[in-house]
This record gives structure tokens, C-alpha cells and sequence, in this order.
């Protein structure tokens, strides 16, 4: 990632957007510009392809967004001159605003990438409330040098499974309102998750994890059986999910996963939100639930006590159980640990 981000912007490989500009060779008129970030050596690989009615593609490649604007600008202005077209202020185009990188939306989802709190000289907008506010994690021996090195300490677990309903849930939408926090409950489900959809960013914030890496937190206090956030990402088969399992692992990149049912899994990895930050727990404060909305299967992470402003969300990831070859440690530190997520 040290390579991949200015101070105002992330770079993600794989990104693309369409931006509409002047075109290079007929005077006074707009074409498609097809923006795109790539890798060459591990270093960000800026292209651009030129897309005009009834000629040929033009390509442009270089290793900065601003180096290959300067040099589709600079075209466009001597056209402009020569066709004795007003002049353009070429200072004022900035390359990391053609490719979108600094539009708001845009900025929120890159800040939410994995691997952002490398990010050094990053000036974060949105993502990295206090993050590096809270201490480091502690080594019991003294010395990060003697640690012994541990492959799930640095990855994320595979795929996340939700295959059981939580009684306490479902007792909110079949009446049986007994909690003392039971009154606010009476909506609907679909009520519910509208409200989710428009407040879940006043529900919770992203900060360094006691348990592992990065974790979500409460930004406010939750009552119980609150739809927290929800766990969103591109949904696809399980053939597909295996074999983006495999080539994630060739990039050693973490894998975050969630199976919807038998057939669908939704992957988070790239097009994912923070509800793929929530750590496992053994005494878990929330549940991750499969819930229709509108005939669309959704995971919702919902909160079953009542969660102080500050606290730590976790639930609890379910796990098949595995033989001691592939068993992952667990470190959540909860009074009744297993010592294993699986």
C-alpha cells in the first residue's frame, strides 16, 4: 500500500470510471475517456483509453494519474489553440480528480478498503476515526522480533457462515416483546431496515482491534435487537467463490466472505463495506442474521444486549469444526474462549 495512495488519494487496483472531456483531435466536442488502475512491478499502473465515434481507441499509460492527464491536456489545449478556441487553463486539470478518485463517494468506499491503515501519508476524510489513538497490541515475551509468526494473525478467516436463526431475533417480529427496550420494536422488519440504511453510519466506526487487525465499534449506544449495519458485497455462486478464494490466497490478500445460503456467498473482499470488520467473538454482543427484505436474502449484523457507546462489536463466525491440521486460533480474550474459531 505505500505506493498506492498520495496524501489525497488511494489508488485500488482494478478501479475504473468513465469520465467525458474534450477530444484530442476534433475541435469543440466530447468524447469517453475509460479511466483504470492497474499494477506493474508492484507500483500503480495509471491507463486511459480514448473511446470516439467512428475512430480508432487512442491508449495512454504512466505511473501517475496527473503525468498521464498532463499529457491529454496539453493535446486538447494545443487543438483548442490552433483551432483559435478559447483558451484552457491547463493548471486547474488535476489528474487524480479526473479519475474520480477525490469524488466524496468514491473517497468513503476506498477508505473502507483492507489494507487502508498502511496508508501513511494519507490525509483520511471519512474512514480512520482513532485509529492509531488506541495502544498497540501487546507482545507477552516484549519483543514483536520474538514472536512466533502465526498465518491467521495476518489473514482473515475464509468464508463466513450464518446457518442458525437467533431465537432472541426472531422473538422481536413474533410478539414477543419482552426485553425493556421492547417498545421501539414494534416496526417492521422493512421499516427497520430502511432506517438501517440511511443511520448505520452514526451506528459504528472503524478503529484498531484488541482482538485482531481492525475493528468496528459503537459510535452510540445500541439498545438490544438494533439493526446495527449491514454486511453488503457482491454476491455470487459458490463455484465462483472458490475460485476467487484461490486466486485471493495467490495474492495473499485477507478474504472476507459470507454465505448466504447453499447457493450464494457474498464476497466482500473488494466491493465490500465495514461490516466485514467485525470480529469473532466466543461471548459475542451481536448476531449476524439472514433476513428477506423485498425477496432479497440480506445479512444483517443485529445486536443481542444492549452494546455501550465504545465497545468493541463481535459476533460469533460459526465455524465448522476442524481437525488440529487447520484448527485457527481464536483470540477474542472472552471468559468462555474456546481457544479456536473452528
Amino acid at each position: 500500500m505505500a505506493n498506492f495512495h498520495s496524501p489525497t488519494a488511494i489508488f485500488p487496483v482494478g478501479y475504473e470510471a468513465t469520465r467525458i472531456y474534450w477530444s484530442t483531435r476534433v475541435p469543440n466536442k466530447r468524447c469517453r475517456y475509460r479511466c483504470r488502475i492497474g499494477e506493474d512491478d508492484g507500483r500503480p499502473l495509471f491507463e486511459v483509453r480514448v473511446l470516439e465515434h467512428g475512430m480508432e481507441d487512442l491508449h495512454y499509460r504512466d505511473t501517475t494519474a496527473e503525468g498521464i492527464w498532463d499529457r491529454i491536456v496539453q493535446q486538447v489545449a494545443k487543438l483548442r489553440d490552433d483551432s483559435s478556441m478559447l483558451k484552457l487553463f491547463t493548471e486547474h486539470v488535476k489528474g487524480e480528480e479526473m479519475y474520480g478518485l477525490t469524488v466524496h463517494a468514491v473517497m468513503r468506499i476506498t477508505e473502507s478498503l483492507p489494507g487502508v491503515e498502511s496508508c501513511q501519508n494519507y490525509q483520511f476524510r471519512y474512514g480512520r476515526h482513532p485509529l492509531m489513538e488506541l495502544p498497540l497490541m501487546i507482545n507477552p515475551t516484549g519483543s514483536a522480533r520474538s514472536e512466533p509468526k502465526v498465518a491467521t494473525q495476518c489473514k482473515r478467516p475464509h468464508t463466513l457462515n450464518s446457518t442458525s436463526v437467533s431465537k432472541a431475533y426472531q422473538s422481536t417480529f413474533t410478539g414477543e416483546l419482552n426485553t425493556p427496550y421492547s417498545k421501539q420494536f414494534v416496526h417492521s422488519k422493512s421499516s427497520q431496515y430502511r432506517r438501517l440504511k440511511t443511520e448505520w453510519k452514526n451506528n459504528v466506526y472503524l478503529a484498531r482491534s484488541r482482538i485482531q487487525g481492525l475493528g468496528l465499534y459503537a459510535a452510540k449506544d445500541l439498545e438490544k435487537h438494533t439493526m446495527v449495519i449491514e454486511y453488503i458485497g457482491t454476491v455470487i455462486r459458490n463455484e465462483v467463490a472458490n475460485r476467487r478464494e484461490k486466486i485471493y490466497e495467490s495474492q495473499n490478500r485477507g478474504i472476507y466472505m459470507f454465505r448466504i445460503n447453499n447457493e450464494q456467498v457474498i464476497d466482500a473482499t473488494l466491493t465490500g463495506g465495514p461490516a466485514r470488520y467485525v470480529n469473532h467473538s466466543c461471548a459475542p454482543n451481536c448476531v449476524a442474521e439472514v433476513v428477506t427484505f423485498d425477496k432479497e436474502d440480506k445479512i444483517i449484523i443485529i445486536s443481542s444486549r444492549r452494546i455501550p457507546k465504545g465497545e468493541e462489536l463481535t459476533y460469533d463466525y460459526q465455524f465448522d469444526f476442524e481437525d488440529d491440521q487447520h484448527k485457527i486460533p481464536c483470540h477474542c480474550g472472552a471468559w468462555n474462549c474456546r481457544k479456536w474459531m473452528n
